[in-house]
């Protein structure tokens, strides 16, 4: 698959209004104050890993360079928001012609990252570059949420594939978010088509107990499906007994059964009796799937089952109890005046608690030991040392305004893969602990 040069296959509309009206509040103060093109420096990161996670992956990365592209103030935007008296006639004027003509490095969608990482860096005018900071979290927090959970049940899954099905427990267009976030986080097939039809992640489905309950029999409803589908299709034996359907299933389908599907019930008893009576009935190939509202720790709890395949839903949509990966976007340098050759002076919110920064335009880098696995995040100001040179995680994605870092999304979950396996073991396990990585800050 490979869209790369493609965008999204469907319209976007305009990503202006994905934001919280505090920044149209700014950019009016600004304009009036003459700062508004004083040259800034966001960044994106988390202070803090969801309780008991070892590491965070980077997703929706290309869904931000999609927003930041159509982030545009049309006429009827503009009507809003003259309409609502959210913002004055120089301020309309100005957001009339809003183009983000920046910068945009970042961690590459698909690899980890760690408490203070700079996943995102934003480098413009302040007010060109303030007016992203709702829509490039909105994104990053709830597809990076997914992909991490999803990467967990990769890992507890090991080569078993796992299915995408969580369309129906979330928002309708956060379901296709959280398909795409979830692919690269390890998933290799989504039962929602619009994510199918936006990202070419590929799609698959059958049928629920509705499709049976429909039919006079479970053997009625086998045979239906099977005269429309073929023997490779998977039929759902968990409406009435199990061992009946299973029975049935292969005298309908025969031997060549592809699969059958186990939703209730304990399923690692369930799956090994299936499992006999398959082999029994002489269908040696026949695949058993598993579902079930399971999380990563049921997919490890079924590692010694004879599971063929495993689809997930609701806890994979909601980030397997962690919904958002708490990023925030701060002002970390700003020109010391309104020069454009101005230097850049650090700033940082500095209050009590932990809403702490560090201020400063950051580059990051992962050193590795003599083996080549990951033993530290080290994040700097100034120059990068010279043996972190060649490890330096943040990448192009804006030049000027322009996107430059567009990739298919395999590439994204290829990286994800890689960058797994380069962390120490103790990052797979499931129980709780601390980042696998300590992050250390070089000072300039």
């Amino acid at each position: 698959m490979d869209t790369a040069d493609l965008g999204l296959p469907v319209d976007v509309p305009s990503t202006a209004l994905f934001t919280d009206r505090y920044e149209l509040t700014m950019l009016q103060a600004a304009l009036r104050a003459g700062t508004a093109d004083r040259r800034s420096v966001f960044e994106v990161f988390t202070r803090r890993l969801p309780e008991g996670r070892r590491y965070g992956v980077v997703a929706g990365t290309g869904r931000v360079l999609d927003a930041v592209e159509n982030f545009r103030f049309d006429t009827d935007v503009l009507d809003f928001l003259a309409q609502q008296r959210i913002v004055d006639e120089p301020t309309l004027s100005w957001l009339a012609d809003y183009r983000f003509r920046g910068d945009i490095w970042g961690y590459p969608e698909g690899e980890v990252y760690f408490p203070g990482s700079p996943i995102i860096r934003v480098e413009g005018t302040f007010a060109e570059a303030v007016l992203l900071e709702t829509a490039i979290l909105s994104i990053l927090n709830h597809d990076s949420a997914v992909a991490a959970a999803a990467s967990r049940m990769s890992t507890a899954a090991g080569d078993r594939p796992l299915i995408e099905m969580g369309a129906r427990r979330t928002h309708e267009l956060a379901a296709v978010a959280a398909a795409r976030a979830a692919y690269v986080g390890g998933f290799t097939t989504t039962s929602d088509l619009a994510a199918g039809f936006r990202y070419n992640i590929p799609t698959v489905g059958t049928s629920a107990h509705a499709f049976t309950l429909l039919h006079d029999s479970e053997r009625d409803a086998f045979t239906a499906q099977v005269r429309a589908h073929g023997s490779d299709t998977t039929l759902l034996v968990d409406t009435y007994d199990v061992a009946e359907a299973v029975r049935t299933a292969v005298e309908v389908a025969g031997k060549d059964l592809g699969a059958v599907r186990i939703d209730s019930g304990d399923l690692l008893l369930l799956a090994h009796r299936v499992r006999q009576q398959l082999d029994e009935l002489g269908a040696k190939n026949t695949k058993i799937v598993v579902t079930s509202d399971l999380d990563e720790y049921a997919i490890a709890s079924l590692a010694a089952a004879p599971v063929d395949a495993y689809g997930v839903g609701t806890q994979l949509v909601t980030g397997s109890g962690h919904p958002t990966s708490s990023m925030v976007y701060k002002l970390v340098a700003r020109a010391v005046s309104d020069e454009a050759d101005a230097p850049l002076l650090p700033v940082a919110k500095k209050s009590m608690g932990a809403k702490t920064s560090v201020g400063g335009r950051k580059w990051a880098a992962r050193r590795v030991d003599e083996h080549g696995v990951a033993e530290a995040e080290v994040i700097g100001t100034g120059a990068v040392p010279e043996e972190l040179a060649d490890h330096q995680l943040l990448v192009e994605l804006v030049r000027g305004g322009e996107i430059v870092a567009r990739e298919p999304l395999d590439a994204a979950r290829d990286r994800h893969i890689a960058a797994r396996a380069g962390l120490p073991l103790s990052a797979t396990q499931l129980s709780r602990g601390e980042p696998v990585l300590p992050t250390e800050y070089a000072r300039a």
